[in-house]
């Protein structure tokens, strides 16, 4: 199992992951990454423990967030389809957690079919 350090808040950690994954679990560390520091430049230093649980809820925030965006396109999604318009919706603008999201799942698939060619 790698070791991988990742910063937060301005704090090393050694995190271990699985081999192949380490660039997932720097991809989560810097979105952790990117809701600690304004904490950090906010309120200043903070215990780690209260520093992690923090930016934890902002980005669980977030998600919640997007979830429920989610939920709403789909019951419009459905609407739209019983309704006997086209299966076609227009989002103006394509949230960055969704982007960064399909990114991720991208990248998973990727390293997933890496490791069947290897095997092959």
């Amino acid at each position: 199992m790698p070791d991988v350090d990742i910063t937060i808040g301005g704090r090393t950690f050694q995190v271990s992951c699985q081999e192949g994954e380490e660039h997932f679990l720097r991809g989560a560390a810097q979105m952790l990454d990117a809701e600690a520091q304004p904490l950090v430049t906010q309120l200043g230093r903070l215990p780690e423990s209260r520093l992690l649980l923090m930016a934890g809820l902002m980005l669980a925030d977030k998600t919640a967030a997007v979830e429920d965006e989610n939920r709403a396109l789909k019951a419009q999604m459905a609407g739209a389809k019983s309704g006997g318009e086209k299966d076609r919706v227009e989002v103006p603008v394509i949230p960055r957690q969704v982007v960064d999201s399909l990114a991720e799942i991208a990248a998973r698939a990727e390293a997933l079919a890496a490791r069947v060619e290897e095997k092959t």
